[in-house]
């Protein structure tokens, strides 16, 4: 699409005649409709000879732009990469702004200096080898390679969080080396039980039929095992080639103690998990009307890439269009135009294009049947050389009844005859005068386009142009119904498609439904497999699980709350990180609280519990949070946006939680 502004309608008209003439370009749309001018502003829809993956498309994009030059123009073009590229900058931007993040929390959060380069190492071989390490799976998605590191980051760094405050236990007792083996031995255990359920939760996004999820799963997951094997194979010898600088740069613990929330937890533990248990049902209904999208037009990011600045100038200016594709057999071209005079009778109908209703030479429709007398006025050919070329197609055509009742009454479709001359002429068996033949030669190739647009081999398609927005529900009935109205002609057995944006939103909406309920099984059966093995309990994990499914359901009440439209894929993506991620902080507690309670009271025993995961929290879930909320704010990126944003608020509500319910819980149901 190219707008020009600045340019009264009569410049518009010369300047569509310019770039129709450009040897490059294969046809120019633009008239006197508000789809196409308005305001002194006029924008043509310009198709290239080219196939849109050969490189001679971009290289004539860039020659439209220089025969432009000299006007006021805004380009806004599917051509390319342009939309990775922008994200890949803008993920430029947020990994530097996590890093720094990731350093301040590690320092903040550490006991010695010499421990925050042990960790940056790990974390970052790990991510290295797992960017590294893509190029095995042949092909992956933009949006998992951008988003894949900082996922990784937030996801994996507290594995070496957990295994250095280990050591650092182990250290106060011992020498440095048995330290490490003992501290390596029972973190071991920890570590996998955390990474699995994190496992866990993504393996629900590889049983999802939109092709993202399993892509991005496949991803993550690779980014976990190799994070794993950087905690257990590389970073024991880290600790050992910095132990002795560990313990010369040790400080004073900045994290502070939190025997307040030990205390508050005690003092409500018959008050808080009724109110929690109140607050998740009502959540879960309102997460239930959860207004979800299924395409990027009701989307708006927090910024705008300079491509997307000319998508809204263009939709501001210009009339939108919403168009679909019919796609069904070819052959009937009878057909075809009774489809198309029942579709220019509704009212959800603007325009159709289609071989029925498109205008050829003088007017005449392409698929309308001649007769060789008309046939040779049309083209100016002779009448005895339209007669013999008549009946070569008929005896092409294996209608020879035609050559004995006479072939004066025979009717061919004006296209197929004009391709029948042409295919004659160029293979020798015609010849026609040099005027004749350049204009065949022009009726081709115009008619040609045509073609080419709306006919194949074995199917033809007409272009619908709805008066109806890309995604609502009257839209997604009339879908529906076009699906109807097709077969009516062709037949209930036909293979008829409607294809078009609204179509992939409406099969996306589909899909959902069944992704979601895949997803939230999945997900919560493979984390509680993970706890059952970990706690030997059955009361445990359900537990656990039912109180960081709450937290999903609170993250996404607030959309309902707030009327704010989200992007199917991050309930999706989010819910499954959420549950494998975050119940980490759940299985801390729960694990530290099981252990020490044998030796103490229930209120010491409580507040030993929060004292000891507040660090182990604080250092994950600000990572986390932070990572999700700085891809929320800082990527024009609509669907990886509503990642970030559900992401960052779903970690922090699960922190909040952690903190201030599941003590409560834990020490009730004890």
């Amino acid at each position: 699409k190219v707008m020009v502004a600045n340019i009264t309608y009569e410049d518009a008209e010369k300047l569509s005649d310019k770039i129709g003439d450009l040897d490059y370009v294969n046809l120019v749309q633009f008239d006197d409709s508000r789809k196409h001018y308005n305001d002194f502003s006029a924008l043509y829809s310009v198709t290239f000879m080219y196939d849109e993956n050969d490189d001679r498309c971009l290289e004539s994009l860039d020659k439209l732009k220089n025969e432009l030059a000299a006007y006021d123009i805004f380009v806004y073009t599917e051509l390319g990469d342009q939309e990775s590229e922008a994200l890949a900058e803008e993920m430029k931007v947020i990994i530097v702004c996590v890093a720094v993040i990731v350093l301040a929390v590690l320092l903040f959060t550490s006991t010695s200096y010499a421990e925050v380069p042990v960790l940056i190492i790990t974390f970052l071989s790990s991510a290295a080898l797992a960017s590294g390490t893509n190029f095995l799976l042949g092909t992956i998605s933009f949006v998992s390679d951008s988003v894949a590191i900082v996922l990784q980051l937030a996801l994996s760094v507290d594995y070496a969080v957990i295994f250095s405050n280990r050591y650092k236990d182990e250290h106060k007792t011992m020498d440095a080396r048995s330290a490490d083996i003992i501290a390596l031995s029972k973190a071991i255990p920890e570590i996998s039980a955390s990474s699995l359920t994190t496992i866990g939760g993504l393996i629900a996004m590889g049983f999802m039929q939109y092709g993202i999820g399993p892509d991005l799963a496949v991803v993550l997951i690779k980014a976990i095992i190799l994070s794993l094997l950087a905690v257990f194979l590389l970073m024991p010898g880290l600790i050992m080639l910095f132990a002795d600088l560990m313990d010369k740069t040790t400080h004073k613990n900045f994290v502070p103690k939190i025997p307040f929330v030990g205390k508050f937890a005690y003092a409500t533990r018959f008050i808080i998990p009724p109110l929690f248990l109140v607050l998740i049902i009502g959540a879960c209904i309102l997460s239930n009307n959860c207004p979800y999208v299924y395409g990027f037009s009701q989307l708006t990011p927090p910024i705008q890439s300079e491509r997307d600045k000319i998508k809204e100038m263009i939709n501001t200016t210009f009339d939108d269009t919403n168009l679909v594709a019919l796609i069904f057999p070819s052959g009937d071209y009878n057909k075809e135009e009774e489809l198309i005079k029942q579709l220019e009778k509704r009212e959800e109908v603007d325009s159709i294009t289609g071989l029925a209703n498109t205008e050829a030479k003088d007017g005449v429709i392409l698929t309308k049947k001649l007769n060789a007398r008309e046939f040779a006025e049309l083209m100016d050919l002779d009448k005895t050389a339209a007669d013999a070329l008549y009946a070569a197609y008929a005896i092409n055509d294996e209608n020879y009844a035609k050559l004995v009742t006479g072939i004066n009454d025979y009717k061919v479709a004006f296209v197929d005859m004009l391709l029948f001359l042409h295919d004659e002429v160029e293979e020798g068996y015609v010849e026609l005068e040099d005027e004749d033949q350049e204009e065949l030669d022009n009726a081709y190739e115009s008619i040609n386009v045509a073609l080419n647009q709306l006919q194949g081999t074995d199917y033809s398609r007409i272009l619908v142009m709805l008066n109806l927005p890309q995604e609502s529900e009257e839209t997604f009935a009339f879908i529906d119904e076009l699906h109807t109205i097709v077969k009516n002609y062709y037949g209930e057995e036909a293979n008829v498609l409607v294809a078009g944006e609204s179509t992939s939103q409406y099969d996306l909406k589909l899909a959902f439904a069944r992704d979601n309920q895949v997803v939230n099984i999945i997900s919560a059966l493979a984390v509680l497999v993970v706890l059952l093995f970990t706690f030997m309990s059955a009361g445990m994990p359900v537990l656990l699980i039912l109180v960081i499914e709450g937290c999903i359901w609170i993250n996404f009440s607030f959309p309902t709350v707030m009327n704010d439209k989200l992007f199917f894929l991050g309930y999706l993506i989010v819910s499954s990180i959420q549950m494998g991620a975050n119940i980490d902080y759940a299985i801390v507690v729960s694990s530290r609280y099981q252990e020490v309670k044998k030796k103490m009271s229930q209120r010491d025993a409580i507040i030993d519990t929060m004292n000891f995961a507040f660090p182990t929290i604080v250092t994950s879930g600000t990572m986390l949070a932070m990572a999700g909320i700085l891809i929320g704010q800082l990527t024009s990126n609509p669907c990886i946006s509503g990642i970030g944003v559900s992401l960052g608020r779903g970690t922090i509500i699960s922190i909040i939680t952690v903190l201030f319910v599941l003590p409560q819980i834990l020490l009730l149901g004890d």
